[in-house]
């Protein structure tokens, strides 16, 4: 194996106008990439009633997309270890250009599902490739104070996203379909601002081999263990063959997966830094900020609208106290993991408030008053600003330079993993207490009650009587709080990964093994 190829001796020596310069461009794509997925949540309600979608289809919108970002994940990051990051960051832009693109021109649900599955390919190439890049450039000690702006940027795509996707919906000279236009002109910018400023080493190396039976593997794993969740307990029961021959498939696809992982020369996902305590603990951490960061925006958006009878704008207005949340907590924390070099204090702090945010939302129901609402949210919003991305920075503190791009996206696949299951699981809970506290509603104000909505999607409530209307309201209301108090068990999980990670110093070089004039002081300050 050569050793990279640079334009410069120490890559680590670029200055803070050059880092900002080639910055500027990675976080304009990632909030691209990310406002598409968080755009659709306040907008969804709107765009599943217009095409007549049900309930498991407005889960599946957002799900699909989720799917395959985490399934091409670790395939993107290995990559990124073998060729031009720069090139792969790239093309990553280009796919979700192109799936933007299809997606606003969808005519019906089943076609929106898939775009948007397109879609997420290239979204899962930005969001792991981005993280990649900043690791290339930027030692792990320094990258505290950048974390503060890429936070920033995934606090704004989060919860900016719904409100920006409420203004589009409720404009009657954009309309939906300009919620899936609107990320691709940002995108177009990204890729030439990168042209001109991305410049990072090139892993040079002999007789490169790419496991793609592995990926296949991994992919066809992840996937058929994701579509049992979203099916299961809906449309067949938990004790079926289905469920017996779906997660079947699924472990044997995985172990399968495993096997071949643990004897290729360049797996995709490789399991020694997997099995490292850092790497392992971060892992499970960030299924569970996963979780809160999909679905509170994708469900919040949806109990505004349906369950509070907000329209999108308002929906999205709604939900600034939790990007505040991310955006204040992100900022502070990193530039404190800078000057310190510690981060586990930051995580488990982070991880204990997610648990009282989410905690907090379980409480909710169709008339918990908003100023409750807003002080949970902001928690949530606190607890991931302080964890989600210095998750990913303790695993890069533990690598070498040329196993960054598999370390950095296998966190981020489990990340994304732990989204898509939570929109998939709470989705499908969501649903259950919906149908039932709709059949007792029904049952309670006699058949005729509903006889008028036949045929029609209960998101589609301007096409329901009113009376119907009031009763999908307190449905959805109340049915919202059930699915939080799961996220906060599933929180409890983070805090404990948290607590049991190895407490380390950050080290104040990009390679593991490189030296660095200042790398003896900061280790003398600080305990």
């Amino acid at each position: 194996m050569s050793a990279p190829t640079t334009t410069r001796a120490d890559h680590s020596a670029m200055t803070h106008r050059e880092i900002m310069e080639a910055l500027s461009g990675l976080l304009l794509v990632l909030f691209a990439a990310m406002a598409s997925s968080t755009i659709v949540s306040t907008a969804l309600p709107k765009i599943i009633g217009d095409l007549n979608g049900t309930q498991t289809q407005y889960t599946w919108v957002v799900t699909a997309t989720l799917l395959t970002a985490t399934a091409t994940t670790p395939i993107w990051g290995k990559l990124s270890d073998l060729f031009s990051k720069k090139l792969l960051v790239q093309l990553s832009i280009v796919i979700f250009v192109l799936g933007s693109l299809i997606a606003g021109f969808t005519q019906n649900t089943e076609q929106l599902i898939a775009a948007r599955a397109f879609q997420g390919i290239g979204m899962g190439g930005v969001q792991a490739l981005v993280q990649v890049a900043i690791a290339a450039m930027i030692p792990p000690r320094e990258r505290g104070r950048y974390n503060g702006y890429l936070g920033g940027v995934m606090a704004l795509a989060t919860v900016g996203g719904p409100l920006l996707g409420g203004l589009i919906v409720d404009s009657d000279w954009l309309g939906w379909r300009w919620c899936f236009f609107i990320g691709a002109p940002f995108a177009v910018i990204a890729l030439i601002v990168l042209q001109k400023t991305l410049h990072l080493p090139v892993m040079k190396r002999d007789n490169v081999k790419i496991d793609w039976l592995g990926a296949f593997l991994i992919a066809a794993g992840v996937s058929v263990i994701l579509v049992w969740v979203s099916f299961v307990d809906d449309s067949f029961g938990w004790a079926s063959w289905e469920t017996f021959a779906m997660v079947g498939a699924g472990v044997v696809l995985l172990a399968l997966a495993v096997w071949v992982e643990s004897r290729v020369s360049e797996p995709v996902v490789p399991l020694p830094i997997v099995r490292q305590r850092t790497t392992a603990l971060a892992i499970i951490g960030s299924l569970a900020v996963g979780m809160a960061m999909f679905g509170g925006s994708v469900f919040l958006g949806q109990y505004f609208q349906i369950g509070r009878g907000y329209s999108p704008t308002e929906a999205g207005l709604l939900m600034i106290p939790m990007m505040i949340g991310i955006l204040v907590s992100s900022t502070i924390a990193g530039r404190m993991i800078t000057k310190s070099g510690h981060i586990k204090p930051y995580v488990v702090a982070g991880t204990i408030v997610l648990v009282i945010g989410f905690a907090g939302l379980s409480m909710l129901d169709h008339d918990t008053p908003l100023w409750y609402i807003g002080i949970a949210m902001a928690l949530v919003g606190i607890g991931v600003g302080m964890s989600m991305q210095n998750l990913v920075l303790a695993v890069q503190n533990t690598v070498a330079l040329k196993d960054i791009g598999a370390a950095s996206s296998t966190v981020a696949f489990f990340r994304s993993l732990g989204g898509t299951i939570g929109v998939s699981v709470l989705g499908a809970v969501l649903a259950r207490q919906v149908a039932d506290s709709m059949a007792e509603q029904m049952s309670a104000a006699g058949a005729s009650a509903g006889s008028s909505s036949s045929g029609v999607s209960a998101l589609n409530l301007s096409s329901l009587p009113e009376a119907v209307q009031h009763m999908v309201r307190v449905a959805y209301g109340d049915a919202t709080g059930h699915i939080f108090l799961i996220s906060a068990a599933v929180a409890v999980v983070g805090v404990i990964a948290a607590i049991a990670m190895k407490p380390a110093k950050l080290r104040s070089t990009v390679d593991l093994g490189a030296t660095s004039s200042t790398e003896k002081e900061p280790a003398l300050t600080g305990k």
